[in-house]
């Protein structure tokens, strides 16, 4: 049964007034509706957690809603806007259609309409949910507050993280506190995330999250399209892992230790210096932080030797597998940094990758003018890994050997090599299907035109035209059946593995003032970051009085070069042991880092050959006094 009454508005109010009088317990919701763009939308508001509404002159309708710890919130809906008031029983979810397909209209007002303008800071709201008669319509509070890096730095339209007072289920997901709000603004399909979601879920990888699209009015105002999707964190309906024993990691740079210096739950890694932060559980100590380091030295120590055996003990390979294949397959260039990389550890069990995060970075984005660019799909045939993963040959990154050494062992790349042929017929074609239904609820219901028409889709380029979506899907489509086919060759022709020859570790010694490493280096191996030369924490700053103030590179007299490496230290260095840009004449090695006493290196692909030797110096600085650090490198 539903109650409509139409307007004027102060006949709408005393109605309302008059529905609690008689006791109005049996209808439970009250819809606010209005216009926008010609479409009627609706607000549902939970009639039990409505302490009371009032106008405020005639501008305003204020509502109070209870919160789960007692407290109130107090909402503004403006009354100009309303178009029409009802009262309607609310249905279960069993009683509902369940497509999950269509696109929901969501509003969220925040206590007394304050912007959101920080990530750091939790704004308490009320946050209302149609459910379009597919699911139960939501009424609650929570609070809200930005999220994303760049995301949120450089794009006009903000993404958001909310946190509901009291677990809830929300257009048929699971129950939760924690949800995420993705703006997509580069993606100018929509799909990126979508796509990669369903592939990832296809391909066995667990605990992926799930997708429902909702149209968001935040105090008031439209402001697009987001998809609404689940928080990464441990929880029954999450990441279901034991809560106090098992382990959540991001393998992420912005938190580790260089980007994110002050906080206590990150660590370097111990054999491969990939930037580690440790999500949950939270609050460790350093001795337990420490803990999960060397337990995770373990694995890495297993991929260096190449063990399958020892290996698989330890790490769940199928989910490594589909980690690779399918940042391969989506060319997903996040992986070099590295970031959004999720892996978790149940109590007494393996390392495993997933959840999978953030593709707005893959489908070859064009990063020329990448704060305004929506530029993907041009080049079907980029690698991110190469022909040959172990060498990286034909590679366009520096993809940590962590994700690549296993490629040394027969074994693996058989697996390897198995595992795609038996997705290859339905990796593009399973994902789609359900990505298709999504494109067509955004289309046919006027989603699209609206996101487009509060976000327009300009093309930095003045000379050439704007981005249409249809195009852009068109254009991700192909580019999707393209890789496909041209991965099914270059995966079949990976070389079969135990190739590879181990090379001594660096060692290093101290004379006179000054640190020599000596160091072995495959001529073939590229920008690989394969090598790591550890320095002597305690004999540097003992040398030096303290910890080192900078680190820089030398020219081969012993003058301050030039920083021209990727990260905060290093250099690429020419034939005689000088500082040069890699577009300057003729590079042959480098070191970089983002860290003083660790170092990666490695060798240009095509100008060095076996049997040479290149000597190279780096300095550590503190005030006045100086520490050269001089490295050999022989070509194996």
């Amino acid at each position: 049964m539903t109650t409509h009454v139409k307007t004027p508005f102060r006949i709408i109010f005393c109605a309302f007034l008059a529905f609690f009088a008689v006791g109005g317990s049996a209808q439970d919701v009250m819809r606010i509706h209005h216009k926008y763009d010609g479409v009627d939308w609706s607000i549902p508001l939970l009639i039990e957690k409505l302490s009371y509404m009032e106008l405020q002159g005639d501008e305003w309708l204020q509502a109070r809603f209870e919160k789960a710890d007692g407290g109130e919130i107090v909402v503004p809906y403006s009354v100009a806007a309303i178009d029409s008031i009802d009262f309607a029983y609310s249905l279960t979810d069993e009683e509902k259609g369940h497509n999950k397909y269509r696109v929901f209209s969501m509003h969220i007002d925040t206590e007394d309409h304050q912007g959101i303008t920080v990530k750091e800071e939790w704004l308490p709201c009320h946050i209302s949910i149609d459910g379009m008669g597919e699911y139960s319509d939501y009424s609650g509070t929570g609070r809200i507050r930005g999220r994303g890096n760049s995301s949120w730095t450089y794009y006009k339209k903000k993404p958001y993280k909310f946190k509901l007072d009291k677990k809830s289920k929300l257009l048929g997901l699971e129950k939760a506190k924690n949800w995420n709000l993705l703006s997509n603004y580069r993606d100018v399909t929509d799909m990126m995330n979508v796509f990669a979601f369903e592939a990832a879920r296809y391909m066995g990888m667990p605990f992926t999250n799930h997708t429902r699209f909702v149209e968001v009015f935040l105090n008031g105002e439209y402001v697009g399209v987001y998809q609404l999707t689940e928080k990464i964190e441990i929880g029954e309906s999450r990441v279901n892992i034991d809560p106090l024993e098992g382990v959540l990691i991001g393998i992420d740079l912005d938190d580790g230790p260089s980007l994110s210096p002050d906080a206590t739950d990150n660590f370097w890694s111990e054999v491969y210096s990939l930037p580690l932060c440790v999500k949950e559980p939270e609050g460790l100590t350093q001795e337990q932080l420490d803990a999960v380091k060397a337990d995770f030295a373990v694995l890495e120590n297993a991929i260096k030797s190449a063990d399958y055996d020892q290996v698989a003990s330890l790490m769940d390979i199928p989910s490594f597998i589909a980690l690779l294949q399918l940042h391969e397959y989506l060319y997903n260039v996040e992986i070099d940094a590295p970031r959004s990389i999720y892996m978790h550890k149940d109590k007494d069990g393996k390392y495993t990758f997933g959840p999978v995060w953030d593709w707005d970075a893959a489908y070859d984005f064009d990063w020329n003018n990448w704060t305004e660019n929506h530029t993907y799909f041009s080049d079907y045939k980029e690698l991110i890994y190469g022909t040959n993963p172990l060498k990286a040959t034909g590679a366009n990154y520096h993809i940590n050997k962590f994700f690549r050494n296993m490629f040394s062992n027969a074994a693996f790349v058989t697996q390897y090599k198995a595992t795609w042929a038996a997705l290859s017929d339905s990796v593009f074609l399973q994902p789609w299907s359900v990505v298709q239904k999504y494109i067509d609820e955004m289309d046919k219901g006027g989603a699209y035109a609206r996101d487009v028409a509060k976000w327009p889709l300009e093309n930095p380029n003045q000379w050439e035209p704007d981005y249409v979506v249809k195009d852009e899907i068109e254009k991700m489509k192909t580019y999707l059946q393209k890789r496909k086919t041209y991965l099914d060759g270059v995966i079949a022709a990976y070389p079969d593995g135990d190739e590879t020859t181990v090379l001594a570790e660096p060692t290093t010694t101290i004379e006179n003032g000054t640190v020599r490493v000596k160091a072995t280096m495959d001529f073939g191996s590229g920008y690989s970051q394969d090598y790591r030369i550890k320095l002597p924490e305690d004999d540097i700053v003992a040398l030096l009085g303290g910890t080192p103030t900078s680190l820089v590179p030398l020219n081969a007299d012993g003058s301050e070069g030039d920083n021209t490496a990727a990260k905060q230290y290093g250099a690429w260095f020419d034939a005689d042991g000088n500082t040069a840009s890699y577009y300057w004449g003729n590079v042959h090695v480098y070191i970089e880092s983002d860290e003083l006493y660790s170092w990666a290196y490695g060798c240009h692909p095509t100008n060095c050959a076996k049997g040479d030797t290149h000597t190279v110096r780096m300095q550590y600085q503190r005030g006045s006094k100086r520490l050269v650090v001089i490295v050999t490198f022989n070509m194996v």
